[in-house]
């Protein structure tokens, strides 16, 4: 008699974590041994967000399920709300799955709130992207809540593995693998610079921009927002690409200082409400920097050897790679920044691997879901580091 198939459920609910886990997606339909549940939830499924869930269908993916979180708003308040919704929809959806593993990548509330629904409902998690640190966001104790919550643990970085062991893990079930985002890095990176440039509907060299709110810190976000958008206006020789704000607490408010910039700036500035996974890294290969304070330029930008701006607090503690520029909320002081980088003042080695490796972690990843023996890991148990 066939073993029986591996129920794997993949919680997606964003286009960021969406391209991050579509690789290792892919490689989960393609197992025999695997029968691949996409669940998808949170922006996916808001109009407002573009609804990106058709990209998820486009690319050949059955969904399985949707969590509708009800993004109608976006204070704190309706945002600790909409965590709430989320939860009592994966406790809907969850059982009728009935997956053997639940796969979550990240550090979200929408994620938070799927695991807290598999934990009660005793599936096993999977946790991708743990061990890491971003202080200036709340999106930092929802990380470490998730990784008290899984079994298995695929950690980006060495630091991150010993830290997710520090928390009380078992180090059997902790594995350094890398980022799987960066394996959609080459195939990009090999696409011709017109591409991007047809693509992305601009005549020449731009700049690639990523805020989100700072959710540690929310009176940081129009002085942030003021910040770089003053020192973009002062950029006059390269066009300048927006892609679209997360469904954060204050996400109104930057989003509608960016429509006024590009308003203002229509011969040189877009911006999309989401630019889809691959064209996003077309996008990033041949950005001439990456600004604002999103992961993808810490993470992802380097692996592709794009240099980045990175503003403010919201990625603190993170592993930088050599091709960072750390800015204060300061105008004067971005301008100076991405200055730098345009005249070639900042020039990194494109040699000297980043942090997070060039790729190769979703091949790692699918392959243990399918294989790993489960009853090593769940229940587990928490470890006690030793004493020195």
């Amino acid at each position: 008699m066939p073993a029986a198939r591996r129920r794997i459920a993949v919680v997606t609910g964003s286009r960021a974590d969406y391209g991050l886990l579509r690789e290792v997606m892919r490689r989960l339909r393609a197992a025999d041994d695997v029968d691949l549940q996409v669940v998808v939830c949170g922006m996916h499924l808001a109009p407002k967000f573009g609804s990106t869930w058709r990209a998820i269908e486009a690319d050949g993916f059955a969904i399985s399920a949707r969590v509708d979180f009800d993004l109608g708003e976006d204070s704190a308040a309706a945002v600790a709300r909409s965590t709430g919704v989320g939860t009592i929809g994966f406790a809907a959806a969850l059982p009728g799955l009935a997956p053997d593993i639940v796969v979550l990548l990240g550090d979200r509330y929408e994620i938070a709130a799927a695991a807290v629904a598999a934990t009660i409902l005793n599936y096993p998690i999977a946790h991708i992207h743990g061990g890491e640190i971003t202080a200036g966001a709340f999106d930092d104790a929802f990380r470490h809540a998730i990784t008290k919550m899984a079994c298995l643990h695929f950690v980006a970085a060495e630091p991150y593995r010993q830290r997710v062991i520090q928390m009380g893990e078992d180090p059997a079930c902790v594995f350094n693998v890398g980022a799987p985002g960066l394996d959609q890095a080459s195939s990009a990176a090999g696409t011709g610079r017109q591409a991007a440039l047809d693509s992305l509907k601009v005549a020449g060299p731009y700049l690639l921009v990523t805020l989100h709110p700072t959710t540690a810190r929310p009176g940081a976000d129009a002085p942030t927002a003021a910040a770089m958008l003053g020192a973009l206006a002062r950029i006059k020789d390269r066009a300048i690409v927006f892609t679209g704000v997360n469904a954060d607490p204050g996400n109104g408010a930057i989003e509608g200082a960016i429509r006024d910039f590009v308003d203002a700036h229509g011969d040189r500035a877009r911006l999309f409400t989401s630019l889809g996974s691959e064209r996003y890294w077309l996008a990033l290969s041949h950005a001439d920097a990456v600004i604002g304070n999103s992961s993808s330029g810490i993470v992802e930008a380097p692996a592709v050897a794009t240099p980045s701006v990175n503003i403010g607090e919201r990625q603190q503690g993170r592993l930088r790679a050599a091709s960072i520029i750390d800015c204060a909320i300061d105008e004067a002081e971005i301008f100076a920044a991405v200055r730098r980088i345009l005249d070639g003042g900042f020039r990194p080695d494109p040699s000297v691997v980043p942090p997070y490796g060039r790729g190769g972690a979703s091949a790692r990843i699918a392959d243990m879901l399918a294989r790993i023996d489960l009853s090593r890991a769940f229940p587990k148990r928490f470890r006690d580091l030793p004493r020195g």
